[in-house]
């Protein structure tokens, strides 16, 4: 692999993990999406991508904490702001 084809990998690589984080404007999705459905390759990448991501976030589930200790760790946080 020559290094162009390592940058544009690359760059399309971050891209589209700024897709899938909601960071992208939406010209710039918009040119992602068309730059992904120009390519089988790209496409393949993207779906697998997509597909990890979801099966990671129905496979952990995020422990809810009392707002007893969310109001004590935001008096910890007053407190040492002030000193």
């Amino acid at each position: 692999m020559n290094n162009t084809h390592q940058n544009r990998t690359g760059n399309i690589t971050q891209r589209v993990m700024l897709y899938l984080d909601g960071e992208l404007t939406n010209r710039e999705e918009r040119e992602l999406l068309t730059e992904i459905q120009s390519s089988p390759e790209l496409l393949e990448r993207f779906s697998m991508e997509k597909s990890f991501r979801e099966f990671i976030k129905s496979k952990i589930s995020r422990r809810t904490v009392s707002p007893a200790l969310v109001e004590s760790i935001k008096s910890k946080i007053r407190m040492t702001s002030k000193v």
